[in-house]
């Protein structure tokens, strides 16, 4: 089994997170980032050839070997799955379309879910924002372990497993830490995405939809693109509670090893993060980055140092909001009210014409 984590408690700090203080001053000392923020043109295209091209290899694996769309699911298709949750991250924070426009955000963040078989991008956005908001904190960041992970996986096979099993973890584990009523946008995602699996279950078959499903499950949990799982906020040196890395995995996964950047500037695109960095080198240069996910990995499981309770927690600074915001309800109510007063207008004129009549 190897040697059991040292580890027995998470790390619990009592100050608050560094991001927003270094924001503030790197927006001080260089207000020209600002111009980074907004709209990532490019990034409709991608996203839209991404899905087009896994609805084609669908079509094309259909007849194929199980051992064909096993390798395919794992060579291929898990990362394109697996760079389209990492889009829809970017998407969450309206990096499509721009803040005027959350529906168009949205509802693009379910045409980059289709492939990925599962949904998720809906009640991703609604967690992440306090991923952000509250980072680390108890009860409120569903990203930190729960205790029954950070007790159970402690040696080196465990972890493995864990690793194994890191997205079914990631889709629970807020049911079990910070349960939230489902609005009315998941549930519409929920109608698109099983339209969409009926469609390539009747259209291409079992194959191509088990090709979609493993590959998401398998790109997201014992697979060097997801170490970045890991990389973000493990406290692998020291106390530093956010890392970066700036290898080639970039290049497909939307830049999200630019992690310290990403949550000292949520709203900046990826394709623009390493833009951040340029810009302002002193603010980062002392910091510890990773290297290699590889190495996380290997590291995470084999040091008794690593494992799930290696993550800083606080304090939770404001009260669970089960009951979240229903964007298509608030949207759809002042259209509503418009109709409503044409409506009444429509009736007052005629009741007036009707008047005019009669006398």
């Amino acid at each position: 089994m190897g040697q059991s984590v040292s580890s027995t408690e998470f790390v619990w700090r009592y100050t608050e997170q560094p991001h927003s203080d270094r924001r503030k001053a790197i927006v001080k000392k260089h207000p020209e980032i600002k111009k980074l923020f907004g709209v990532d043109p490019s990034l409709k295209y991608v996203v839209s050839a991404s899905v087009i091209a896994q609805i084609v290899a669908c079509f094309l694996l259909k007849d194929s070997s199980w051992v064909l769309v096993l390798l395919q699911a794992y060579f291929f298709g898990g990362v394109v799955n697996h760079a389209l949750t990492l889009a829809i991250h970017d998407i969450s924070h309206n990096t499509a379309f721009g803040n005027d426009w959350p529906l168009a955000n949205r509802f693009f963040g379910m045409w980059a879910n289709l492939p990925i078989s599962v949904p998720m991008s809906i009640s991703f956005k609604k967690y992440h924002v306090e991923h952000h908001r509250y980072l680390a904190e108890d009860a409120l960041d569903t990203d930190v372990p729960t205790e029954f992970e950070a007790k159970f996986f402690t040696t080196p096979l465990k972890k493995i497993l864990w690793l194994f099993l890191q997205p079914g973890f990631y889709a629970f584990r807020p049911l079990v830490i910070y349960k939230k009523v489902p609005t009315d946008l998941e549930i519409i995602n929920l109608i698109v995405q099983i339209i969409f699996d009926l469609f390539i279950l009747y259209f291409c078959g079992i194959k191509s939809l088990v090709y979609l499903i493993v590959g998401t499950f398998l790109c997201m949990g014992l697979h060097p693109s997801s170490a970045h799982f890991v990389a973000e906020h493990y406290l692998f040196f020291g106390e530093q509670e956010t890392y970066s890395y700036y290898g080639p995995w970039n290049l497909v996964l939307y830049n999200v090893g630019y992690h310290m950047e990403h949550h000292d500037f949520p709203y900046i695109p990826g394709r623009n993060l390493p833009l951040v960095r340029k810009i302002a080198p002193e603010f980062y240069d002392n910091l510890y980055i990773h290297e290699s996910w590889a190495s996380v990995l290997w590291d995470f499981v084999f040091s008794p140092a690593m494992g799930p309770y290696k993550r800083l927690k606080r304090p939770a600074s404001v009260p669970q909001e089960p009951f979240g915001h229903y964007p298509l309800a608030s949207y759809l109510k002042p259209v509503t009210q418009v109709f409503r007063n044409l409506l009444e207008a429509i009736h007052v004129i005629k009741k007036s014409k009707l008047i005019e009549k009669k006398e």
